[in-house]
């Protein structure tokens, strides 16, 4: 029916629409900033002016870091598209912080799949869902390989109350699990949003083994950068510890953070209660995890997603 509107209709409600989605962005926003009964903001900045977060020096230092984090994650996506289209990095950076705007109030930010489909033709948007999933896949990937080697070195050395024949039994059911369905999905025509089992398997088999290896390098990139700048953040509120101690805490907390469902919003309140009971172990006071876990919120999703509305007010649908 949107076809048989007038033109200048058509161009009012797009307009409503981008405007729509950057307001629902801010307003997310600020719901976090105004109502989270956990984190009290002005012990928070009387806190942080204490440590002397505020001075510019430190604050350019997490805006590079948050920088080299984006221009990682910009370029992995540069390349993973070259496979269906080479794009300029300009073009990257448009779609992956436009896309970030328009997937913030998005459960585990499936909201980034349409979004960056939709700056490409029609006869490109399949494949370009299927690429940002692969993107995804490698990102996670990095995060459970780092996760489990650190976690392995935390339970090794703190005392945490495991029952190990529970977790073995769970983990034999969910590899039983994972690969019935594996099975059962290879043997029928069950769809996704129009993507067989066969068709993302074969695009993933046949995907080139290049850019993968791109992909996972850059990924691994932008974790050691984000990883880093936690740490930095430790120091800078007085927390005298190594660098391969916080790593194995936070290696663990990105693991148990990232498989936990979640509004993408909500992603500081998950990370800061795993955070809050891992760094316990360290000593370390749960005012000072909260705010180092809202200011990494704030420089890489905040700070990227207020540029990002720019993209999005400012799109057009690419010409077929």
């Amino acid at each position: 029916m949107i076809y048989l509107l007038p033109y200048k209709t058509k161009q009012f409600f797009f307009v409503l629409i981008k405007i729509s989605i950057v307001v629902a962005a801010f307003y997310f926003i600020y719901i976090k900033l105004t109502q989270n009964t956990d984190f009290d903001y002005p012990i928070f900045f009387d806190f942080s002016t204490k440590n002397n977060l505020f001075s510019i020096k430190i604050m350019l230092f997490l805006l590079v870091l948050t920088g080299f984090n984006w221009f990682f994650e910009i370029l992995k996506w540069q390349k993973l598209t070259a496979s269906v289209k080479k794009i300029s990095f300009k073009n990257a950076l448009e779609q992956s912080l436009g896309s970030l705007t328009a997937s913030l109030f998005t459960p585990n930010r499936i909201g980034e799949y349409g979004a960056k489909a939709i700056y490409y033709t029609k006869d490109y948007r399949k494949r370009i869902m299927l690429i940002n999933l692969l993107s995804n896949v490698l990102q996670m990937g990095v995060t459970c390989i780092l996760g489990v080697v650190g976690f392995s070195f935390f339970v090794s050395k703190y005392p945490i109350s495991i029952n190990y024949s529970k977790i073995l039994l769970l983990s034999i059911l969910t590899v039983f699990l994972i690969g019935f369905a594996i099975f059962i999905l290879s043997k029928t025509k069950f769809r996704i949003k129009g993507f067989s089992f066969e068709k993302i398997k074969t695009f993933i088999l046949n995907f080139p083994k290049k850019l993968i290896v791109y992909g996972f390098c850059f990924s691994l990139l932008r974790y050691a950068f984000f990883s880093f700048q936690f740490y930095y953040l430790l120091t800078v509120f007085g927390i005298n510890i190594s660098y391969l101690q916080a790593m194995m805490v936070i290696s663990t907390m990105y693991l148990l953070a990232s498989i936990l469902p979640s509004i993408f919003i909500f992603d500081v309140v998950i990370k800061g209660s795993v955070a809050v009971y891992l760094f316990s172990f360290l000593g370390i006071n749960t005012l000072t995890v909260l705010s180092i876990v809202t200011v990494m919120w704030f420089f890489n999703f905040v700070l990227p997603s207020i540029m990002g509305s720019y993209f999005v007010l400012n799109f057009n649908f690419p010409k077929d």
